[in-house]
């Protein structure tokens, strides 16, 4: 039956929707290979349609599953740029090694320049008025508290503020700290938030 393979896609990109699967390689070149078997048959029946006319509504059917095909992996595809793009907004440039492992080499070059794109426009805001940029990934959420109390996961090393004081940060060591100086680290897994 046409049009099978890219349905079973869809639904398993869907199973998860909060997080992004492994890319299917094989079954979107089982896909490809369906959708060019059915070009060329219907270009042969296309062919001989001016003798046979019958053949028309054959080559009708095929082009139908021809067109569903190509709609559900560019919405696969979306579905998963969209799930890259919040994987931006959540860690930042530097994506951790399990989630990079589930990106095409296209899809981590997209990553790529997605980040630089943001990167630079974030830079660009603010400069009108004398700022050198805002980090609009910082907070994500807006903050009940102006400063949370967390707990360092790993060592770190040296964390400077806002302010110019300095902060070690250590394994295990808890800090009072402003939650905007925190939430980039505690998406990156460095701080956890002590509630």
């Amino acid at each position: 039956m046409f049009a099978e393979k890219v349905i079973e896609l869809l639904k398993e990109s869907e199973r998860n929707p909060d997080t992004i699967d492994q890319f299917n390689d094989d079954k979107i070149r089982q896909i490809l290979e369906e959708m060019d078997l059915l070009f060329k048959m219907n270009m042969n029946d296309a062919n001989a349609t001016t003798e046979n006319r019958s053949l028309w509504t054959t080559v009708q059917v095929r082009h139908s599953a021809l067109e569903r095909n190509k709609r559900c992996l560019l919405a696969y595809l979306c579905s998963r740029m969209n799930k890259i793009k919040t994987l931006r907004w959540e860690f930042g440039s530097i994506l951790p090694a399990d989630i990079r492992e589930l990106l095409s080499d296209e899809e981590y070059e997209w990553f790529s320049k997605y980040s630089t794109n943001l990167a630079s426009y974030m830079r660009s805001l603010g400069q009108d008025i004398g700022y050198s940029g805002i980090d609009l990934t910082e907070n994500l959420k807006p903050p009940k508290s102006l400063y949370i109390e967390v707990l360092c996961v790993l060592d770190y090393g040296k964390l400077e503020l806002e302010d110019g004081d300095v902060i070690m940060l250590k394994k295990n060591s808890r800090h009072f700290l402003p939650t905007s100086e925190c939430q980039t680290l505690i998406r990156q897994g460095v701080l956890k938030q002590i509630t």
